[in-house]
Formats: structure tokens, C-alpha cells, sequence
């Protein structure tokens, strides 16, 4: 089904409101929300509203919660979110990091104690926009299995990079799992089954079943997501486990949170650890020069020769602005049964929202 892309942002906002968070709170929420379906992320967009209402209605969301800065550098600060939702934080978050970038060339914050923030690139975008460089990374609950392994120990644990180009900003986000979890609630949905080399069963043996494989996440029965590159070494399974260690260590122990095989552990507690960074890339040389020097390899890369069948070869972060273009004064697409889900949330806060 196809939904007016204004009225999801109205009812987003509303239903938001409905909990308890502020108009602007519940803007900024909305538009990470949102910024997924436009980038054609269905995974992470209002998809994911039945998850948020779980979390806050549950506690693991508190909606009055005020992050603090713990420990704080000229270039840096540890933020205790206080169960926040993850969007608030994490604006707060790379705002601070964008700050201190321009006061002193670099910002990094770490987070901990978060929920959810949505997409990654939403933040490394906002420091693209100030003309800088952003990274960000988060940890999830434990869903990816360790090469070789049976038992789920570190999250899809997101890694991003953004960096201003013209006439596109390179724009890299992506899970350090074959794909994150959200994927595999689309298919279940969908009742199709995963395509092979995704995920595992409780005893590491492949599964195409999403069913089967969310169950065993939930229940903590082993089993999971596949790091990226796939199951066992073929195909660089074991470069992906990695990734996902260092997104871990950049996000919880720096931060002095939880690792992703703790994170969801504890009734009403979620305990994602997040890091944002940005950079004034001016340390390195003229920015001008910088940014013509990446606009010129992009546009190498695109125009370079195309496979037998092709006609255009993306760069990171093109696709995804250009489908927003056609979706932000328009329409986008959403599940049937995420509209179901849509309605009888707006049902339980008794709230009247038409889509």
C-alpha cells in the first residue's frame, strides 16, 4: 500500500505526542523515522512503530528522560542517556560533536544506556550538511554469530560515514551483518522465506525461516544473523565478525556500557551504546581542494565501465537521495499489516489519526 507521505508525518507526530513527548521531540523522532522510508529503508522506517510502542509502553523507553554529559574533553564527552529514546539522544549527541569539530577539528561522543536511534546516516548527515565529516556507529542486542560460532554475541552493530561531494554527499550506512534485524521482520511479515547464507538456527546450521530465527533471538536460544560476508571464511564471514567487534568497542566500552551480548538483557532496560564523530576535514588541507578531489573519484567511479546488462553504477548515498526527491512531496510505501499495527497503536493511546 501507498501512503501520502504528509499524513505519515502527521500521524507520527501525533501518535509521539500521545506518549508524551514534546511537538519538537516528537518531530525529531518522526523525521529520523521517516528518513528511512523516503531512503527506501523499509526496514527502519514506520515499520518500526510497533517496536517503539512496545519499548516506551514496557518502561525501556523513558520518555521524561534527561541525558547527561559524564565525562567531557576539548574533543570529547561521555553521554549517560538515561534510557532516552535514541533519536533524542543521538541529535544531541553529533550537535555536540559538530561543536566541538568546529572549535577544534574533531568531536567524538560516546552514548550510553540509549534505545533504538533509527538510521545511522541520519546523523553523519547532519555533519555533512556543517561541511564536516561524520561517523557514527551503535551496538544492538546480541544477533550476529560469530564465525564458526552457534550463539549470537554481537549486534547488526550499524557503521556510518558521511562526506560532503557534489553533486551527491558520499553516504555509507550499513549494518555489520549480512542484514540487520529489522530485514528479516520484513520477510517474516511477508511470510518469504530468507534467502540462504542470512541466518542460522540454534545450532548454527543455516535457516530460511524468519520465524525460527527472531524466535531464537528473542528467547536467547542461539542462532542469529550471519556477519557480513556470510556464514564461515568463503566469503570474508570473519571481516564482517570483526567490524562488528570494533563497532562494540567504539560504542560500549569506550562509553563504559554494555556490549551487545548484555544490551536487552534486563526487564525494561535496553542499554544500546552509540558514537558519533565529526571532522573538519580542513586539518588535512584546503577544504575546497578535499571535496573537488572526492566529487572528481566519485564521478570517475560512476562513469567508469558498467558490467554486461548495466546501465549505471551508484555511489553511496545517490539512490537513496533521489528516491527521497520523488517521496518527500509524495507517497511511500508500507506493509499492510504495518498499517494494521499503525492503527491499533493509534487505538490503544485513544487517539482518533486518520493515514
Amino acid at each position: 500500500m501507498y501512503i501520502d507521505t504528509h499524513k505519515a508525518r502527521g500521524f507520527c507526530e501525533e501518535l509521539f505526542q500521545g506518549y508524551g513527548f514534546s511537538l519538537d521531540e516528537s518531530k525529531i523522532i518522526t523525521d529520523v523515522l521517516l528518513r528511512a522510508d523516503l531512503y527506501g529503508i523499509e526496514s527502519h522506517g514506520i515499520h518500526r512503530l510497533v517496536r517503539y510502542h512496545d519499548e516506551i509502553t514496557s518502561g525501556q523507553v523513558d520518555v521524561k528522560a534527561k541525558p547527561a554529559i559524564v565525562h567531557e574533553t576539548g574533543i570529547s564527552a561521555c553521554m549517560e542517556a538515561n534510557k532516552a529514546m535514541g533519536q533524542l539522544v543521538s541529535r544531541q549527541a553529533m550537535n555536540i560533536a559538530i561543536k566541538k569539530a568546529k572549535n577544534t577539528g574533531c568531536g567524538m561522543i560516546t552514548v550510553r544506556n540509549s534505545n533504538h536511534y533509527g538510521i545511522a546516516s541520519y546523523y553523519t548527515e547532519m555533519a555533512a550538511a556543517e561541511d564536516l565529516i561524520g561517523v557514527c556507529m551503535t551496538n544492538t542486542e546480541a544477533i550476529c554469530v560469530p564465525t564458526f560460532g552457534s550463539e549470537a554475541m554481537t549486534g547488526t552493530n550499524a557503521l556510518a560515514l558521511a562526506m560532503p561531494a557534489d553533486p551527491f554527499t558520499f553516504s555509507y550506512d550499513a549494518s555489520t551483518t549480512v542484514v540487520p534485524r529489522g530485514k528479516l521482520e520484513v520477510y517474516r511479515k511477508n511470510g518469504e522465506p530468507l534467502p540462504d547464507n542470512w541466518a542460522l538456527d540454534a545450532n548454527g546450521k543455516p535457516c530460511t525461516d524468519a520465524a525460527v530465527v527472531i524466535d531464537n533471538i528473542i528467547a536467547k536460544a542461539g542462532g542469529g544473523i550471519a556477519p557480513l560476508g556470510g556464514m564461515g571464511t568463503l566469503h570474508g564471514g570473519h571481516k564482517g565478525y570483526g567490524l562488528s567487534i570494533i563497532v562494540d568497542l567504539f560504542s560500549a566500552v569506550f562509553s563504559g556500557g554494555l556490549t551487545s551480548n548484555y544490551v536487552n538483557r534486563k526487564p525494561g532496560h535496553t542499554g544500546i551504546c552509540h558514537y558519533f564523530m565529526a571532522v573538519d576535514y580542513g586539518v588535512f588541507g584546503d577544504k575546497a581542494e578535499i571535496k573537488s578531489g572526492m566529487s572528481k573519484f566519485l564521478q570517475e567511479i560512476r562513469s567508469s565501465k558498467k558490467a554486461e546488462g548495466q546501465n549505471r553504477i551508484y555511489t553511496h548515498g545517490e539512490r537513496e537521495t533521489e528516491l527521497m526527491l520523488q517521496r518527500v512531496n509524495g507517497q511511500i510505501p508500507v506493509n499492510e499489516k504495518t498499517i494494521d499495527e499503525m492503527k491499533n497503536i493509534a487505538g490503544s493511546l485513544n487517539l482518533n489519526i486518520s493515514l
